[in-house]
Formats: structure tokens, sequence, C-alpha cells
């Protein structure tokens, strides 16, 4: 997104800070698909499924406001529980973690990934004793001109992490996060959305590096917090400690492709002595897919699935979407926004379907 001039930011209204915006629906891991908590639909369930992804109150999509950062709120969103199971990974591997609904293209920001050793099992661990520590943070990318939720948008609304290649093997959450920043020029306008999976990490090395509480990964007042990012070539400082040594602010950014799904792992389960995961493979005549973890081996039926990026189709082309931008000065979008929304002017400068 262009950037605007800073009034725009003087002039933001709560409106704006109040609509809900997505979480992640799936991660992909070597071809294989894996589910993550809904909290739209699993909160209503009274037997919901296991999964890899934290339980937390946000039905509405929403986020974390800046006032609430040193509650254990921000540490994997609004009173998170931990997932039920695991999805084991090798060190060196690259996850592809899927958000729903799309991204909203004026929620500009960084993209940041933690990690927290959990000591034993994910599954059962209190919260507030993790320490994370920063495997990757991208914030505005001047070269190219855009912020990292925009390279996430343009890859399917998905963010490519890998796990550090010499991590030492263990159990792991790994706490992933957008900060949008429409409104950040303003005290407690950012906008947190945490999401805590649970994975357990195999091969690797010896490095386990330290980490700090998630109350303690950022302050209201900081630079990158507290930020104005509509200004020309924004100089933007990435929020969170420091990355860990030989890590990088991120990866080359690519959409993955799911050929298989497979499900959360419960704690215990991992029988195969030499660490390798539990392989998920597609195999023909007749279609199946085949989960072998150590000597038991477990076919189901192979279900041929069209992933998507969105869980509804999108409007027609002269419609924005539900909490798109639809108006303000220079505007040369659309106007119009789809059913169940209207278009609400927030200031000159923007306008927000909501």
């Amino acid at each position: 997104m262009a950037p605007k001039t800073s009034t725009f930011l003087a002039s933001l209204t709560g409106a704006a800070l109040v609509a809900a915006h997505g979480h992640v629906s799936h991660i992909i891991v070597n071809g294989v698909q894996y589910r993550n908590y809904d909290p739209t639909t699993d909160f209503y369930s009274g037997n919901p499924p296991t999964v890899i992804g934290w339980s937390a109150l946000n039905q509405d999509n929403g986020f974390i406001e800046p006032n609430n950062f040193g509650t254990p709120d921000i540490i994997c969103h609004k009173s998170a529980k931990p997932g039920g199971g695991h999805v084991t990974v090798r060190a060196g591997d690259k996850i592809s973690i899927v958000w729903t609904p799309e991204w909203p293209e004026s929620h500009v920001g960084p993209v940041i990934d933690y990690l927290a050793a959990c000591n034993g099992d994910c599954e059962t661990v209190d919260k507030t004793s993790l320490r994370f520590f920063k495997i990757d943070g991208a914030g505005y990318d001047a070269a190219a001109g855009r912020w990292a939720a925009d390279a996430l948008r343009a890859n399917g609304n998905s963010w490519l992490v890998q796990i550090p290649a010499d991590l030492k093997a263990g159990n792991y959450v790994l706490r992933h996060e957008i900060i949008a920043l429409h409104g950040a020029a303003n005290p407690n306008g950012a906008q947190a959305y945490p999401q805590c999976i649970n994975i357990r990490v195999t091969g690797g090395g010896n490095n386990q590096p330290s980490g700090v509480p998630g109350t303690q990964l950022y302050k209201a007042s900081d630079p990158g917090i507290l930020f104005n990012p509509w200004v020309a070539n924004p100089q933007y400082p990435v929020p969170g400690p420091a990355l860990i040594p030989g890590a990088v602010s991120s990866i080359p950014q690519s959409r993955s492709t799911a050929t298989a799904t497979g499900t959360a792992t419960r704690p215990g389960a991992d029988t195969d002595p030499t660490g390798v995961p539990p392989v998920v493979t597609t195999t023909s005549a007749p279609a199946q897919v085949t989960t072998t973890t150590s000597s038991r081996t477990t076919s189901l039926p192979q279900i041929t699935t069209t992933f998507a990026t969105s869980t509804t189709p999108p409007p027609p082309a002269a419609t924005q979407s539900k909490w798109g931008q639809c108006g303000g000065n220079g505007w040369t979008g659309p106007t119009v926004c789809a059913p169940g929304s209207s278009c609400n002017k927030l200031n000159d400068w923007y306008s927000q379907c909501i």
C-alpha cells in the first residue's frame, strides 16, 4: 500500500480499532497440512478436534491492544490455553503459516516469529513460564516498497518461517504474530494478533537460545509499536528482542501447496526412537493417505481438496471486501462494500467497510 500523509494518523477514530481481522487456519510442513484451532467454530463445539494450535477467546478474530501487552493475553492471545497436540518437524524445516480471512490491505505492519522451549509437553505447559526468542522479524522492505504484511497477502495469506537448523531437539511453542499499524501513530492504536502452535523438533544441534517472557516482549511506548506507518519511506524498527545469532529478518517468501493432510500428535505418541517425525504420504490405486509412526500404520480415505486462500468467494471487482478501504482523499479503488458491511468515513483520508 502506498504511504499516506501523517495527518491520517492523527485523525484516526476508535471505530477503526475495533474491527476484527483473522487467525491462522492451518500450517503446511513438507507438503502436509495441519489444522489449527478455529476460534469462530471450535469454541462453540461440544467436541472440538485435537489440534496443534492454542485455543483462545478471540471469537471475533480480534487483537490485543498495547495497553494489555504486559498481561498474559499477549503471550498467545486472549485467555489462551495450550493445544491438545503437536506437529513434529525437523530442525531446518520451513513451515508455511496460513491466515484466514484475507488480511486487509490497509493493515500494514510487521510479521514476527518466536520459539520457546516447553521443557516437557507443550500441551500442559504454563504459558507464563515460556521464554521466547526471535527467529524472524520483518518490517518495512524499503527496496520492495512494501510491508511484511503485504508480502503475506501476496503469497496467499501465508508466511514462511524456518526452524533454525542447529536448534536443540525438543518441544517448543511457535509464536507467530502480525502487528497491524494502521492506527499506530495514536497511543494504544497498534493491534497485535499472536498465534501459538505446538511443535516437536527432531534432529538439529545443541542450540537452545535464552529468551524473555511473553509479557516482556513489547511495551506500548516502544518505537515499533507507537509508529506512523504512512510517511514516505518509513524507517521502521521491528519491536521485540533482537534476532538470535544466525537468524534473518525473513527467508524468501513463497506460497506452499499441501498434497496431504495430517493430524495433531498427542503427548507420548511419538514412539520412534530415531527422532524421525511420522511420515504422511499420498499413495495411489486406491488413493489413500498412509500415516506411519514406528511400527503402526493407519490408512485413511484420501480426500482431494482444493485449498483456497479465503473462506468466502471474492466480491465483484467493483465491490470492496469487509474491513477493506472504501474511500478517502486520493482513493481510486472500490467505494461499494460487500453485503453485510457499509462504508464508514473515519476521516478525510480513510473510509473502511465495517
